[in-house]
């Protein structure tokens, strides 16, 4: 007779090893089926931590709850929800208000996205896998765009934000408003030192009145690379546009007016279909914010001379202008010289307009007639008779040095008072 043994608590023979597996690995006996555990998951905080160093340091946090969304959506194919999206929008604001570029970003849920995929169970049928993949790779396109979108709307709204700033600086600036110490901070804060020399360059239409697009292409990269390494700001300011350049070098606000001429002359053509014609003119250099405002003064009255004048070279400087600012400081004065030495000329037949202009070529290439002749297109014999017809209608001789000096500033006079066309009040 066989005597049964039960064995006594605590006294269990240990589970014997079995083809190399531990005992403490086999599960309990139930119903004379082994049942194993499931492996362990994959390694989250590693795998961000993995994906942040390949992005090349992007912070860890931008990912969120990432990892998890997708882990749980690649065992139920289920897609991303709102509020998991929105969050990873936040994300990319968060990275561009911090400095963080959108290409790391992105790779920094790529890299996730890849790392988790290679640490997902293996074993499992053709069709799981694929439904899995599917599954990753939808919540990585969904997770990614609502981060750029979230990146792109932070962007645009600092960009914004900075050019706000940058035009409210610009009108405290040009207009003289605001103390000399808070410019200069501001001023530095955009890579402007204000205690040092400063010069303007404005550019504007040709033509006074003149609607010119609005300028397409980007110019402050164009004046950077012609002033460099000085600093430079630019700006649009009532349909013109400024650049505040300092002034180490010498020449630095002339290369950037040479620049900026061959840029603008590129504009589109206007509404009516005519070119978009721009004047560039370039101020004095002065110290200090309010050397920046009497440099930005002189520039446009220089540009208006330069428009009343019609100077054929679209850059020009305003110290060579400003001959011309003096006779148009005393309009009194000038318009009061035009009509007492030119308007007899208006009696000559076709009016005073062809003997202005011929006085005016050959004042400008120093009294000689052939040389004028050929500016205007005209013969010598042509030339000398319309000189002789002024001299005959003022009874002064542009050839004696006496007369001919009345009569240049006269005519400079005249072309600044845009006389004929415009009658002259006595």
């Amino acid at each position: 007779m066989r005597r049964h043994l039960l064995p006594v608590p605590g006294n269990e023979a240990p589970v014997p090893e079995r083809s190399g597996v531990p005992g403490s690995a086999l599960a309990s006996q139930k119903g004379g089926c082994r049942v194993t555990p499931p492996p362990p998951g994959p390694d989250l905080p590693a795998i961000a931590r993995a994906a942040s160093r390949e992005a090349g340091g992007v912070p860890v946090g931008l990912l969120g709850d990432y990892l998890p969304a997708v882990l749980e959506a690649a065992g139920s194919s289920r897609r991303l929800t709102a509020a998991e999206l929105a969050g990873y929008g936040r994300s990319g604001e968060q990275a561009a208000l911090s400095g963080v570029a959108l290409r790391g970003l992105v790779d920094l849920f790529l890299s996730a996205t890849w790392r988790l995929w290679r640490e997902l169970p293996s074993g499992t049928s053709v069709t799981a896998l694929g439904a899995a993949g599917l599954a990753v790779l939808r919540a990585a396109d969904d997770a990614v765009a609502a981060a750029a979108e979230g990146f792109e709307r932070a962007s645009l709204a600092v960009a914004r934000r900075e050019e706000a700033e940058r035009r409210e600086f610009f009108d405290d600036l040009l207009s003289g408003r605001g103390g000399i110490g808070d410019l200069i901070v501001r001023g530095d804060r955009l890579g402007l030192r204000l205690a040092g020399p400063h010069q303007v360059v404005l550019a504007g239409p040709a033509v006074a009145g003149a609607a010119a697009n609005p300028v397409s292409m980007e110019v402050e990269a164009v004046v950077a690379d012609a002033t460099a390494p000085s600093p430079s700001l630019v700006a649009t300011r009532g349909g013109q546009v400024v650049a505040v350049i300092g002034a180490t070098a010498g020449d630095e606000a002339g290369r950037a007016a040479r620049a900026l001429a061959r840029v603008l002359a590129q504009a589109p053509p206007t509404g009516d279909g005519q070119p978009a014609g721009w004047r560039v003119v370039v101020g004095r250099s002065y110290p200090g914010p309010s050397g920046v405002v009497r440099s930005y003064e002189e520039a446009s009255d220089a540009l208006d001379v330069a428009r009343r004048l019609g100077l054929p070279d679209p850059v020009a400087n305003a110290a060579d202008l400003l001959i011309y600012q003096v006779l148009l400081r005393d309009r009194e004065a000038i318009t009061d010289l035009v009509l007492t030495v030119l308007t007899p000329l208006a009696r000559a037949r076709g009016g005073a307009a062809p003997l202005l202009a011929t006085l005016d070529a050959y004042f400008a290439h120093g009294g000689v007639a052939a040389a004028a002749a050929r500016d205007l297109h005209l013969s010598v014999r042509a030339v000398t008779y319309r000189l002789a017809r002024v001299r005959d209608l003022t009874g002064r001789d542009p050839s004696l040095p006496a007369d001919a000096l009345t009569m240049q500033v006269a005519v400079i006079g005249a072309r600044l008072l845009d006389w004929p066309a415009k009658p002259l009040a006595a």
